[in-house]
């Protein structure tokens, strides 16, 4: 009987996802669910959720419930990370005070000024949590869904002895974007992956064999086509390759496309759109606990995300390809070492085993490290304690040093500095003193 602890259960649309789907395998029926929340009203609604599943399920799998993060993660075998450190109010923080300064955003949660700081207020929880899993279950394996991908996954490797992977749906979603475009079965797609998280590519794209790419090209030029994923093609004409992710994504991982007015419009940027988000997924909290409390069935589809399948593959030896993010141990060899790369990833009984990918195409590989410098910044920032590191995060992100001055990134960093101090880790060197003088 494998226990597995989901921590952040509170989050209970993609929490009832990842259940929904461990228990659609019956090898799996007689699995502990160990919930935990810092909230909890939510907590008490996820429960009552997994109770229900359980019950639509035969009823053979157990639920556990604790504020106590510890608690939950005693004995445990895998732990889902599913956090977000400051909820809503954070998130307007991250897109309300760079709107002063003339910086928009349309996600905000893996780069850019909002990643950045999503970065600082997450890091600091996840190596607490693996600082318990440490002292508790220190042979488990850490499945992160928390974002931002890419920067958490980098600390963990650096400084916590936990095995561990970042898990996304982005390779799976852009598998199925690139079937309609083309018009072919998603399971007749053979294609090979690699590069960061929300920017790795598809660097192979085949059907029986054959080179599907002359086909997508071709149909970009349709106009119906086109205007689905402007940015991703627009990207893909000037770099030969499709990127994983959406367009909303993708738009502002770049100096490309949301530096002034025209282009936002030429290419349909949704300005703000994970704030309309974040609120949706408020309402979808709320319609939830509703459910619960009336006692209706919950649909139990099952989903495509990677976690059920690598903890089914662990438990049965059932061999399985997944794409995970990981420390890139000379995976992708014009990529840095001290980085997190999302590759092919071989899993059964002997765990998680990264496959080698070898050299990107030139270009590709320059984009990511634009990317890279961003993300290794934010995490020396943290393990040091050194201010000055957050600071030059912002002025190397792409899509910032496109649209403000080194003075206003200072400002501007400043005044994120001070609106989210209460999650922020504890600055102890570097040169830039926090100043509320600069606060505009």
């Amino acid at each position: 009987m494998a226990k597995i602890s989901i921590i952040g259960a509170g989050s209970v649309v993609f929490a009832k996802r990842l259940i929904t789907d461990i228990l659609s395998f019956p090898e799996l029926k007689n699995t502990t669910f160990s919930l935990t929340d810092i909230n909890k009203e939510r907590l008490s609604t996820a429960e009552k959720m997994a109770l229900k599943i359980v019950e639509e399920n035969g009823g053979y799998a157990k639920v556990e419930a604790t504020l106590n993060r510890k608690e939950a993660l005693v004995g445990a075998d895998y732990v889902l990370n599913l956090i977000q450190v400051g909820m809503h109010k954070s998130t307007l923080i991250d897109f309300e005070i760079p709107k002063k300064y003339g910086l928009k955003q349309t996600i905000a949660d893996t780069l850019g000024v909002g990643g950045i700081f999503r970065a600082l207020r997450t890091i600091p929880v996840l190596l607490e949590i693996c600082n318990d899993m440490e002292e508790v279950c220190p042979n488990a394996l850490l499945l992160n869904y928390t974002n931002p991908m890419a920067m958490l996954m980098h600390a963990v490797a650096k400084s916590s002895s936990i095995k561990s992977i970042g898990l996304c749906h982005s390779v799976q979603n852009t598998a199925d974007d690139l079937a309609s475009y083309l018009n072919v079965p998603v399971d007749e797609l053979e294609y090979k992956v690699a590069g960061i998280n929300h920017m790795a590519w598809f660097l192979e794209l085949k059907r029986n064999g054959v080179d599907l790419y002359p086909e997508l090209f071709d149909a970009m030029e349709k106009e119906d086509i086109f205007n689905k994923d402007k940015v991703r093609f627009e990207m893909m004409r000037r770099l030969n390759y499709f990127v994983t992710e959406s367009s909303e994504h993708m738009s502002e991982y770049t100096p490309y496309f949301i530096k002034n007015e025209n282009l936002i419009e030429q290419f349909d940027i949704p300005i703000d759109e994970y704030i309309r988000r974040s609120e949706r997924n408020l309402e979808r909290f709320s319609e939830t606990k509703e459910k619960i409390d009336k006692g209706e069935s919950f649909n139990t589809e099952k989903s495509h995300e990677y976690g059920a399948p690598i903890i089914h593959s662990m438990e049965t030896g059932t061999n399985r390809v997944i794409w995970g993010n990981v420390l890139n141990t000379n995976l992708i060899t014009n990529l840095p070492a001290d980085s997190c790369v999302e590759v092919p990833c071989l899993v059964n009984k002997s765990g998680i085993q990264p496959c080698h990918v070898g050299e990107l195409p030139v270009q590709l590989a320059a984009m990511n490290r634009t990317n890279i410098n961003v993300q290794q910044l934010v995490v020396e920032a943290v393990l040091t304690g050194n201010i000055d590191y957050v600071y030059q995060a912002v002025m190397m992100d792409p899509h910032t040093a496109s649209v403000l001055s080194l003075e206003d990134m200072w400002s501007m960093t400043n005044e994120l500095l001070l609106a989210h101090e209460e999650h922020l880790p504890k600055f102890t060197s570097g040169r830039n003193l926090i100043k509320k003088e600069l606060v505009q």
